[in-house]
This record gives C-alpha cells, sequence and structure tokens, in this order.
C-alpha cells in the first residue's frame, strides 16, 4: 500500500462562485441565456446551485447584499469568472443571438487572446476567452 503522503497532490479543477441575489433565476440565466446545464439546485428556495457546459462549471451562492463595493463591477478589467473557450468567436455569436447582455464586446487582447464579458442578471462578470494560436 502507498504513503498518500508520499504522493505528490495534483489540484484537478477550480471552480468559480458567484454571488446572486436568487439562485434559481441565476441558474435559469445560464441556461436559457449561455446554455448551461443546471446540475443542481440545493434548499427550497435554493441558496446554492451549479451549472455546467462542457468541461466548464460555476456555482452560484444566495447572499443577502452584494459581497462586493458598489461601483466595482463598473471596472473594465472587473470579472468574477473566467471560462476558457475552444472557439470564441463561434461562442460570442451563439450569445448574441441569444441576447446576452456584454460587459465587453469580443477582442483581440495584448496577451494573447481572443475575449468577451458577458453579465448575469446580478452584474457578475464572465469571461469567455481563446488563445490566438
Amino acid at each position: 500500500m502507498r504513503n498518500s503522503m508520499s504522493v505528490t497532490p495534483r489540484l484537478t479543477r477550480a471552480v468559480p462562485v458567484i454571488f446572486v441575489a436568487d439562485v434559481q433565476t441565476s441558474a435559469k440565466f445560464f441556461r436559457d441565456t449561455l446554455g448551461f446545464s443546471i446540475d443542481f439546485l440545493h434548499g427550497n428556495p435554493p441558496f446554492y446551485g451549479a451549472v455546467s457546459r462542457d468541461d466548464a462549471c460555476i456555482h452560484i451562492k444566495f447572499v443577502h447584499h452584494p459581497v462586493l463595493a458598489l461601483g466595482a463591477e463598473d471596472d473594465a478589467d472587473f470579472i468574477n469568472a473566467f471560462v476558457e473557450v475552444d472557439n470564441v468567436d463561434a461562442l460570442y455569436t451563439e450569445y448574441v443571438e441569444a441576447g446576452a447582455t456584454f460587459h465587453h464586446t469580443l477582442t483581440t487582447e495584448s496577451w494573447g487572446g481572443r475575449d468577451f464579458v458577458v453579465r448575469d442578471p446580478d452584474g457578475n462578470a464572465v469571461c469567455f476567452a481563446s488563445r490566438i494560436v
């Protein structure tokens, strides 16, 4: 039997948690506008949940009051979650057609990628990005 203390830990995934005023409304937005599946909603009414699309997962958590300073979401660089995408241009077109609200539109960035940022009903900014090869 191997000693688990001798095995180097390996991080396998990070899951962002965004804070929302209504978990059910947020989950429906991710499903209906962004094409995610609702993995689970916990509580009645729901106070925690998860949505996913392909290998991307975002958790959503109810809060009574906003947890960020007022106006923080207006900063052009502000994001709550970062999602890597294989074809960001096609996803952007899909979200335009779905009527998503954008924090910023599809842009080629100086760091070597293309990205856009969608706003959810609570003002959370979710960045979708691809590297340019």
